[in-house]
């Protein structure tokens, strides 16, 4: 166990790194998300208190954090403010995804759907929600009102493209990166060209910050998604095939499908027809993921985005801000939490 343990240390140390350098800045970034969910109503106190206690690598947070660190921002706490926006912007979009996928666990723990119900949990997402959009118009820059916004609309847009293709096993490539973009790569590009905006830096360096999220967020998801069914990564204790059976179609089962034969292409259209997936299925699924390799094609895939997101902050003068954010993109592909 000393290599597994050695290997994942190795992998995780540029997220430490990145949390380390604005340790001081993301503690009152938790202290501002809990002042501003703060509710009269007990229902939403309760719900929102349980929400925060889940905790979460607050990522999107240290983007921005890091983003404004690296373009020399000091003066004020704008970072802080949109760093708890753009933390509670996915919290929502958390809420709402777990209403839609019905799902009982997130991060080790109960959903707030499982606890309170699909009604709550909605309203408690849209609660979030407009609470971001009050803090947006109090930083009082029309930029990132007008980004945060949009992106807000992307992530709804994206949750339904999804939604519509949802069981369709032989989801085109492209269908796929859009749903993941809107879903997940927007929020990382929003939060890391936010640090440039508050900055006042000019068009380039907002727009290299703005495509290194975007390609470090599809890195992201497509090591999640492929997570998902990585049975070798048993022995870091992330439980596989949960997106399976919720009857996602991600990476893994797209590219499956374009390799296995004809007999096995059936078997996947049944399985994915199927109202539930038993774990007789995943089992099935998984030896075919074997059999194809599939994993390592995933990976391959992801690289590409991880040299894309590395070459975009060239624009930025060397500092240890930089490494962080440039190392941070092997992070994103083989992190283990």
């Amino acid at each position: 166990m000393g290599t597994v343990v050695q290997l994942r240390n190795q992998i995780n140390n540029s997220y430490y790194q990145l949390k380390d350098s604005v340790d001081e800045k993301l503690v009152l970034v938790e202290e501002k998300i809990k002042s501003k969910l703060l509710s009269d109503v007990d229902l939403v106190q309760k719900m929102t208190e349980y929400h925060i206690d889940t905790g979460g690598k607050r990522l999107r947070a240290l983007l921005t954090l890091g983003s404004a660190k690296l373009c020399g921002y000091t003066k004020g706490g704008r970072d802080i403010n949109l760093a708890a926006c753009v933390e509670m912007i996915h919290g929502a979009t958390l809420m709402h995804d777990d209403v839609i996928d019905l799902g009982n666990i997130r991060r080790g723990k109960k959903t707030l759907n499982s606890i309170w119900g699909n009604h709550s949990s909605v309203l408690i997402g849209d609660y979030l929600l407009s609470r971001c959009f009050e803090m947006m118009v109090d930083d009082g820059n029309i930029e990132v009102l007008k980004l945060l916004s949009s992106t807000s609309s992307k992530i709804a847009q994206g949750e339904v493209l999804q939604l519509q293709h949802k069981g369709e096993v032989d989801m085109l490539e492209e269908t796929y990166f859009k749903i993941i973009t809107a879903k997940t790569a927007e929020l990382f590009s929003a939060a890391t060209k936010v640090g440039a905006i508050l900055s006042n830096k000019e068009t380039k360096e907002k727009e290299a910050l703005e495509f290194y999220g975007k390609n470090l967020g599809l890195t992201f998801q497509i090591a999640d998604d492929t997570l998902d069914y990585n049975s070798d990564l048993k022995f870091f204790g992330k439980k596989i095939g949960k997106d399976f059976l919720e009857g996602k179609i991600t990476l893994p089962v797209i590219l499956l499908f374009q390799n296995v034969s004809s007999i096995e292409k059936d078997k996947l259209k049944n399985i994915f027809k199927q109202e539930t997936r038993s774990n007789e299925d995943l089992n099935l699924t998984l030896e075919l993921i074997k059999k194809y390799n599939i994993i390592n094609e995933c990976y391959k895939k992801a690289e590409h985005f991880i040299n894309l997101a590395s070459n975009s902050l060239t624009v930025f003068k060397d500092s240890d801000e930089k490494k962080i954010l440039e190392s941070l993109t092997s992070f994103s592909l083989q992190r283990t939490f």
